[in-house]
């Protein structure tokens, strides 16, 4: 098999959750434990960091994984879903996995995969955990697919874990509660190892504290600890303050970052503490250039100049009430919102969460979860939303660009597939931006 055919074997013969949902979770780690074990345990191999959360853990896992390369350490990192290319999921030092790997790695192992029938989740995080083993990294930055207490990836047993926040996402698997969702995030926090929180509510930080004193494991709340401020935008950077008067080169934008920021800064003082040698131009050096460094899309990502364009992968109400708030900083003559959704979310909610002074692009992506445009249309109508509904992100776009002028704002955003067919469909049409 090539490339293409090694991907779509596995597509087609693993449950896929972002094809069909809930029928692809497997909770628990019998299967991780069954092909790690045919691995020979690769996982151990390298220090690991662990990084959950409902909003943010994947922002905080590429600065993290940008500020140790920036430090002189090999880093892999591990994440998901991805935004264009199966590879974005497993990097080393920014690097996006080897396709020849990718071809081995199933081509060798088919008949384990066959026999275990795991989930698409689980197969590829063994491939990342034996590509990184093979690689000889120095660390390893995971990112926990959902949850965190039943998750494949809580098979490691990390230097540090990290929690950036709870917020309702994932109901029917993690709970209905702000508390039950964080008692299954909390479940990576190990015996005697660090726990970095990067928001706590007063609904989960009980929930926190419990779990930390039963697993006698240090707990540091970043929002104590760290207070960040924005400053100003340069270009494309972000520049924040300290409440100990330091300055960095940010280079994620959006002022929902601060709190990651405030995360991170946490995490690398006690990614220190534990004999990690990050010199403070390394710091600097990996919160600036986190994009060149990890590749990362998505993220108050600037498309287009003129007129604006920017893609957020932000999909649920936590997600989307910062991209809210993003937007009332921004400066347009019209807003026009390109916008789907899967079918999964709490969509009522989200919706009554947008700005009600934007033209809506209603859309959806090729992927089996997307709830129909044309009932997103009907919906966000009843959420005071106007527009109309295009029944793919191509038509949208293009409609869009052809409806706007030089000093409107295009956003466009609602979920990780939606932003990821338009990345696919500008990078096709670079004489777009």
């Amino acid at each position: 098999m090539n490339y293409e055919q090694t991907l779509d074997y596995l597509y087609s013969r693993l449950p896929v959750f972002h094809q069909i949902g809930s029928a692809a979770y497997k909770p628990g780690l019998e299967n991780t434990i069954r092909i790690l074990t045919a691995l020979h345990q690769p996982q151990n191999s390298f220090r690991s960091i662990h990084v959950a959360g409902t909003n943010g853990k994947g922002s905080v896992s590429h600065f993290l994984s940008s500020i140790l390369q920036s430090s002189g350490y090999k880093t892999g990192l591990y994440t998901s879903p991805h935004l264009v290319d199966f590879g974005e999921r497993i990097r080393v030092n920014g690097e996006m996995i080897d396709k020849q790997f990718v071809i081995d790695f199933v081509e060798n192992h088919k008949k384990l995969i066959e026999e275990v029938q795991p989930s698409f989740f689980e197969i590829t995080m063994a491939m990342a955990f034996d590509y990184f083993a093979s690689s000889k990294v120095d660390v390893a930055v995971i990112e926990v697919g959902l949850g965190g207490r039943l998750d494949s990836t809580n098979i490691i047993q990390p230097e540090l874990s990290v929690i950036t926040n709870i917020s309702f996402d994932h109901e029917e698997f993690l709970g209905h509660t702000l508390q039950e969702i964080a008692t299954e995030k909390a479940g990576i926090i190990k015996p005697h190892t660090p726990v970095v929180i990067g928001e706590a509510l007063p609904e989960t930080k009980p929930v926190f504290l419990q779990k930390a004193q039963e697993m006698n494991a240090p707990i540091f709340f970043s929002e104590n600890i760290k207070q960040i401020f924005f400053d100003r935008y340069e270009e494309n950077r972000m520049i924040v303050k300290t409440s100990d008067e330091k300055s960095y080169a940010v280079g994620l934008t959006g002022n929902y970052q601060l709190k990651n920021i405030a995360t991170v800064l946490t995490a690398v003082d006690q990614l220190r503490k534990a004999n990690f040698e990050i010199p403070e131009a390394s710091l600097q050096e990996g919160l600036e250039k986190v994009i060149e460094k990890t590749g990362l899309q998505g993220r108050w990502q600037i498309i287009s100049a003129s007129p604006k364009i920017i893609a957020d992968t932000g999909h649920n109400p936590g997600g989307i009430a910062f991209v809210a708030e993003q937007l009332k900083t921004q400066h347009y003559q019209t807003l026009r919102i390109i916008f789907g959704m899967a079918n999964d979310k709490d969509i009522d909610t989200v919706l009554s969460l947008l700005p009600k002074n934007g033209v809506y692009y209603f859309t959806q992506a090729n992927i089996k979860r997307a709830f129909p445009s044309d009932q997103l249309l009907k919906k966000g109508q009843q959420a005071g939303l106007y527009g109309k509904s295009f029944s793919n992100i191509e038509e949208a776009i293009k409609t869009a660009l052809a409806d706007a002028n030089k000093e409107d704002l295009i956003f466009i955003g609602g979920s990780n597939y939606v932003v990821g067919e338009a990345l696919t469909f500008f990078e096709k049409h670079e004489e777009v931006t």
